[in-house]
């Protein structure tokens, strides 16, 4: 992983050692909607030093090579999207429902206490409504459309697919600011020191919700998207 330097992106970073993706989010680094820059650059935005940051890439790396796993960046177009559907979009449908009830009751009981958390539970009804529309469109609309232009490749497929992308791009564009909002008041997903236990939950599942989609994002974005878009 030595070709890994600081002129490598973000984005290509994560697409060859996908665990960097967490080290990335515990710096701030955003490698999903702003991953198409220099490592440079990206460390210079959080004011970090660019070796260092380097130098901790390429340690998830060496230990990346010790597992020899199939990458999703490896996967076929169609083998990509049943990843993404199984590992991201089933979650979605699962976990956000359930985790609706105690950002309520969250808000309700100690939004008096703690302001912040009447944001946080308005932050969330978005992403949970802005992702559920999003994965749905993908599942029934977007994606059938990819699988069907990379199976015969047209110029009427094409034509379909182009807008689709450039308006799912946008999509989570809006859930990333959504996300880096939720961050900034959580205080990077830290609760206070006298947090009761649904405080504390939902604080870990909405860090476990920003890993996710930022992951999520990434697949799209910069594998799956971008191969349609070289094959257009």
């Amino acid at each position: 992983m030595n070709q890994l330097t600081l002129d490598t992106t973000v984005a290509n970073i994560v697409m060859e050692v996908p665990q960097t993706g967490d080290l990335f989010r515990s710096l701030r680094i955003d490698f999903c909607c702003g991953g198409k820059i220099p490592l440079r650059e990206a460390a210079l935005n959080r004011n970090l030093d660019g070796e260092e940051v380097l130098l901790r890439v390429r340690e998830v790396a060496e230990k990346q090579l010790q597992h020899e796993q199939k990458r999703p960046s490896s996967f076929e177009p169609a083998e990509l999207i049943l990843h993404i559907q199984d590992k991201y979009h089933s979650k979605i449908r699962d976990e956000l429902p359930l985790l609706a009830p105690y950002v309520t009751k969250l808000a309700r009981v100690h939004g008096e206490k703690y302001p912040y958390v009447l944001r946080v539970r308005e932050i969330y009804l978005d992403l949970k409504r802005e992702l559920t529309d999003h994965t749905d469109d993908e599942d029934q609309n977007v994606f059938p459309l990819i699988n069907a232009f990379f199976a015969n490749p047209s110029a009427e497929t094409s034509k379909a697919l182009k807008p689709h992308l450039e308006e799912l791009e946008e999509e989570h564009e809006n859930a990333g600011k959504l996300l880096k909002e939720l961050r900034e008041i959580t205080n990077g997903f830290e609760p206070p020191s006298d947090a009761c236990g649904t405080h504390r939950l939902v604080i870990q599942r909405l860090r476990e919700l920003e890993g996710d989609t930022f992951d999520h994002i990434h697949l799209e974005n910069n594998i799956l998207f971008d191969r349609a878009r070289q094959a257009i």
